[in-house]
């Protein structure tokens, strides 16, 4: 752990030199919500490709105060981030700038990109319901079951204010409207075996344990569960479910890309965003994180192949950002965390 922070801290320190040696030495600088295990790979692949080197800051908050703080001499070309709410803060905060290339288009689909080129998906996160084991399998269970009675006192979440949960109830807005949003957020509350805490994990842990019975969590941490001994037997506790297979299809929020809007590199900040689209990179991202690749033509690792096919909503992700705080605001009046 401190070794990850003082390299970063190496990192940070030796970006402006890095940016300033890029006339001898190609370079693109990066500023990373993505953890270094995911992307160091990806970036090594990138070097050995290209000839161009790769600087990272990796941080888990403040990336875009930061840029902020810089402004025209920040040293970033590009930024890596979880979540359809980072993306956009980095647009609204006019921090990014629009990116066409035919390339990124062809294998990113117009879904899970902004349609001004300001920002693209690179991964797919499945939010799901998992199901105690003590039960049958759940047949056709969809999103407003959270809210049937039938399940009164037998529901764990993290916080509804968390990123995921948010574009989850931004999703629902989409789809419903405000008013049936409201009323469906206030029966999901009422049927909450505990007040919202912990993260998605600690929610499989708390069915296991007979808390509740089901619990919502992004895909890929079943797939980090199923791999860690000591929370393998939580997941093993549990069903993995794709709601809404005959409605809407299961909601999908992203990790994605941003070009900075200062980037001193920026040819290389591009041939980087492309290479990070492409067939080789996004099966990297599918087989180490066990997310599911935003490029069609890139299968899904063999764990992750295991849970089955599903449908996922078709809802364009910008939608979300559309609708975020709608559901900030109907989380609020519901009071949901309280």
């Amino acid at each position: 752990m401190l070794k990850n922070k003082l390299s970063s801290v190496l990192l940070a320190s030796g970006l402006m030199a890095a940016s300033a040696l890029s006339q001898a030495v190609e370079v693109v600088n990066v500023y990373s919500y993505r953890q270094p295990f995911l992307v160091e790979p990806l970036f090594a692949e990138f070097s050995k490709d290209t000839g161009i080197e790769v600087n990272m800051v990796f941080a888990k908050k403040g990336l875009s105060e930061r840029l902020e703080r810089e402004g025209q001499l920040s040293p970033a070309d590009l930024v890596l981030t979880t979540d359809i709410s980072r993306l956009m803060n980095l647009v609204e905060k006019d921090l990014s700038q629009p990116v066409d290339s035919q390339s990124i288009n062809n294998d990113i689909p117009a879904q899970y990109r902004d349609p001004e080129g300001e920002w693209f998906a690179l991964t797919k996160r499945v939010r799901n319901i998992y199901s105690t084991k003590r039960s049958d399998k759940p047949e056709g269970i969809t999103y407003d079951d959270l809210a049937d009675p039938k399940y009164k006192g037998k529901i764990c979440t993290r916080s509804g204010k968390n990123a995921y949960n948010v574009g989850l109830v931004a999703a629902y807005v989409a789809h419903n409207g405000e008013e049936a949003t409201k009323e469906w957020l206030q029966g999901f509350k009422e049927n909450l075996a505990r007040r919202p805490q912990g993260n998605d994990r600690a929610q499989v842990k708390a069915i296991k344990e007979g808390v509740c019975d089901l619990s919502i969590g992004n895909s890929y941490y079943f797939g980090k569960m199923m791999t860690n001994e000591e929370q393998r037997p939580w997941a093993e506790s549990v069903y993995i479910n794709f709601p809404d297979q005959k409605g809407h299809g299961s909601h999908v929020n992203v990790s994605g890309m941003v070009l900075t809007k200062h980037a001193p590199n920026k040819d290389n900040a591009v041939k980087l965003m492309e290479f990070l689209a492409s067939e080789k990179a996004q099966a990297t991202f599918a087989e180490v994180n066990m997310e599911y690749p935003v490029n069609p033509d890139v299968p899904v690792s063999e764990m992750v192949a295991s849970w089955g096919a599903f449908k996922s909503d078709d809802l364009p992700v910008y939608k979300l950002a559309e609708n975020y705080a709608t559901a900030q605001k109907l989380l609020d009046e519901v009071r949901f965390d309280l």
